[in-house]
């Protein structure tokens, strides 16, 4: 998928768990979203769509866009989100993926309609990692299952690093740190995006890279500038 936004990091590839259910003939949306439900109902929003755009995407941007502008601002965001079962997506990821997504000559931040379909297709991929590495199904990760999951995105991590990682999400309690999908789809989009903004810097996957300043501060500020 070509992205609009050089920032966004690629969408995971799938488990092998999700191939098989294609070629079984399940859909990827149903997978993605256990309450996703069709909806073949026409709209006038369809010509801001290419042809082969799922309808529930085209609904939910439709449904989102209060004022009809033909984009999402940031509280439409989180309601088309909430409409395709992204309920409860904290504030910092929602302003993250504006960032990260949004249409780069734009100085708001705002999806239109392309950026939200990538948004959501690569969402739906990250949504597959998520259940295949929550084998219990309790809708949250362990650090064990955080560390498998990011080997599987290609990101082999320190030791000091995912604890590092771990912590940002540690409430104080004392108890074991667990992660939801929102936190999940947070840490995941900033390791992966700048491993692969690193790795540019890194041909030969040596492991080593030497940066001049201004190309570090452009490859790190963008994912950290959306934080409370």
């Amino acid at each position: 998928m070509s992205y609009s936004n050089a920032y966004a990091p690629s969408a995971p590839e799938l488990p092998e768990s999700f191939v098989q259910q294609q070629h079984d003939g399940e859909s990827r949306y149903t997978y993605a979203y256990p309450s996703y439900q069709p909806t073949q109902q026409f709209s006038s929003y369809s010509g801001m769509f290419s042809p082969e755009t799922h309808p529930e995407i085209v609904r939910s941007f439709e449904s989102a866009d209060r004022n009809r502008s033909g984009f999402l601002e940031e509280s439409e965001l989180r309601q088309a989100l909430s409409l395709s079962g992204y309920e409860g997506i904290s504030n910092r990821t929602i302003r993250l993926l504006l960032f990260i997504y949004k249409i780069p000559v734009d100085s708001l931040l705002r999806l239109g309609p392309k950026e939200y379909v990538e948004l959501w297709n690569c969402l739906a991929q990250w949504r597959a990692i998520f259940n295949r590495y929550d084998r219990d199904r309790s809708g949250k990760m362990n650090s064990t299952q955080l560390r498998d999951a990011f080997y599987n995105l290609g990101c082999v991590l320190p030791t000091s690093v995912h604890q590092l990682i771990v912590s940002q999400f540690d409430d104080g309690t004392g108890k074991t740190v667990d992660l939801c999908f929102d936190s999940f789809l947070e840490c995941g989009m900033i390791v992966k995006g700048l491993s692969e903004k690193f790795r540019e810097n890194d041909p030969g996957y040596t492991g080593y890279a030497t940066l001049s300043y201004d190309v570090f501060m452009l490859m790190v500020i963008p994912f950290i500038a959306t934080y409370d």
